[in-house]
């Protein structure tokens, strides 16, 4: 089983992002692998021990700095990574980098690839099923179980109501949701481990962006809360202020 696992350096999510200059400020702050992403890693090594063997190789769109995430996944017990390297690759849009992964995959052999449900840095969520799309491969998103067995994907989603049952066959393209597996924490012997593990870093041209974020800026503040003295006066506002009577 050859399994890719894609992994994006965002800002954590206890992090204190503030604009400047219409754009997101990120100086300062501490940087994770994307949360939904840690379900991506952790769901190829389960995977890979269910075949019984093969390969799991993370996979990042970034910069020089993305290695420390790839040396993570590394600890967490991915085989290999891989760095699609180009400075630029923070200010992509979902759908250009499905379209740098998809032609630097497309020419690897591959069995499943995993994805997180989204970036919760740009929160965009076309990635995954933009490189299906440009390989040609069948995709199931937001997936919550996950089951392979002779080359035949069981997949379950969650939709409102209800759990969706969906079959394919490989390869294939998932993008994990939460509650699809607890991500392993790395142990002192994986870190030590991850040392000697191959890293490889590729220079990648990115194309013109689809999206171009042209001003960014906070939320409207919140109007001061207001003290009511009884019920009639409450129906009263609500009915003739907020009009939601």
């Amino acid at each position: 089983m050859e399994i890719f696992s894609f992994v994006k350096r965002v800002p954590s999510t206890t992090a204190n992002v503030e604009i400047k200059d219409q754009q997101l400020d990120t100086s300062g702050c501490e940087f994770e692998i994307n949360p939904y992403d840690r379900f991506a890693v952790e769901e190829g090594l389960r995977q890979k021990e269910a075949a019984g063997g093969g390969t799991v190789t993370a996979v990042s769109f970034g910069d020089d700095a993305s290695q420390k995430e790839l040396r993570t996944t590394l600890a967490m017990g991915a085989d290999a990574a891989l760095l699609l390297k180009n400075d630029a690759a923070d200010s992509a849009d979902a759908a250009t980098t499905a379209k740098v992964i998809a032609a630097a995959i497309g020419e690897r052999s591959f069995d499943l690839l995993l994805f997180g449900k989204q970036s919760v840095g740009h929160d965009q969520h076309g990635v995954g099923a933009g490189v299906a799309t440009r390989l040609g491969i069948p995709c199931i998103t937001e997936v919550i179980s996950l089951d392979i067995s002779a080359g035949q994907v069981t997949a379950q989603r969650g939709v409102e109501g209800a759990v969706e049952t969906i079959t394919a066959s490989l390869p294939c393209a998932i993008t994990c949701q939460k509650g699809l597996n607890e991500p392993r924490l790395a142990s002192l012997k994986g870190i030590m481990a991850a040392k000697k593990k191959p890293l490889e870093s590729v220079d990648v041209e990115m194309p013109a962006l689809a999206l171009i974020v042209e001003s960014t800026q906070p939320p409207a503040a919140r109007p001061a809360g207001r003290i009511v003295n009884n019920a009639a006066e409450l129906v009263d506002a609500l009915r003739n202020e907020a009009k939601v009577l």
